[in-house]
């Protein structure tokens, strides 16, 4: 079984992942959040910062998505993507949020089957490389998801990552198992299975149930940076306190030297904080000590505290 880490929207960039990659083993694919191509020639440097073979260490082996549902900018970011020497592109149809949807984009693709057929259509027309796609299972009901996958048959997938929730789920609720066995029964193309995989039993779960290629982790990757190697291991795992202060303290040193503002460092934090709390004994008290650090120096003495008594 194939472990792949999900993109998640300013948390998993190249900054985390080549941390990640330095500290933990068992993931086999990283897939990289988002870029939006649009109108322009050429996507923009910052756009594709996170993507530059030179910002990924040789341990990473990253896969790009890409959010558009205009078929001539999708083929136009992955050709320059394909440029950098990547052979596969991924295309978000999973992405819940509301300044997206309403635009036909990520979840919101979603939303008709006879454009989606059109766009897949072109795409795999004018592209020479592996196209795969991570979806949901429709915008309000898992009713939607048949005719999806319906679209979906019709075309040669490098694979088919499902997240069983709809849009207005978000993430919460459980996933619809119902709606992936349907997927698992009709499709001609190979599944992975992603939502919420938290725990060495969840993983053992599906894995029980369904014959797939892989299964994607996201949060329960940043919860726990050691499920990968546990999936790959069959066995809990213990991150010794040393270790896992020596990787935070990475992740935290080197978005420092990315980011011009104190301000937009502790937010990060706050905002990796709000998973890594998990790994605590108290994770409310935790994440609440981290945004309650207002400068530099008071967020070091917060995780101090943390290491000393919740760690």
């Amino acid at each position: 079984m194939k472990i792949y880490f999900a993109p998640l929207d300013g948390v998993t960039s190249h900054i985390y992942r080549n941390a990640y990659a330095d500290f933990f083993e068992g993931v086999d694919k990283y897939f990289a959040p988002f870029i939006s191509p649009c109108h322009n020639p050429k996507l923009k440097g910052k756009e594709i910062k996170d993507l530059l073979p030179e910002n990924n260490n040789d341990k990473v082996r990253l896969i790009p998505q890409i959010m558009a549902n205009n078929a001539e900018y999708f083929v136009k970011g992955a050709k320059q993507i394909a440029e950098m020497g990547y052979d596969e592109v991924n295309l978000n149809a999973g992405c819940p949020s509301g300044t997206v949807v309403p635009k036909g984009r990520g979840a919101g693709f979603l939303k008709d089957t006879y454009l989606m057929e059109k766009f897949f259509d072109e795409i795999f027309e004018k592209l020479d490389m592996k196209i795969s796609v991570k979806t949901r299972i429709g915008l309000t009901d898992a009713d939607e998801f048949e005719e999806i996958m319906e679209v979906y048959n019709k075309f040669p997938f490098e694979e088919i990552i499902i997240h069983p929730r709809t849009r207005v789920q978000l993430y919460k609720g459980e996933p619809d198992m119902e709606a992936f066995d349907m997927a698992y029964r009709i499709s001609k193309n190979k599944l992975s299975y992603n939502g919420n995989i938290f725990t060495l039993e969840d993983y053992k779960e599906i894995e029980s149930k369904y014959k797939i290629n892989s299964v994607m982790l996201g949060r329960g990757l940043l919860r726990n940076p050691n499920l990968a190697e546990e999936i790959k291991q069959n066995k809990k795992i213990e991150i010794s306190k040393e270790k896992l202060r020596k990787f935070y303290d990475r992740v935290f040193d080197d978005f420092a030297a990315d980011m011009s503002s104190d301000k937009h460092l502790l937010n990060k934090m706050i905002e990796m904080w709000n998973y890594w709390s998990y790994a605590t004994t108290d994770q409310h008290k935790c994440a609440k000590m981290i945004r309650k650090a207002h400068n530099v120096q008071k967020y070091r003495q917060a995780v101090d505290e943390i290491f000393e008594k919740f760690i």
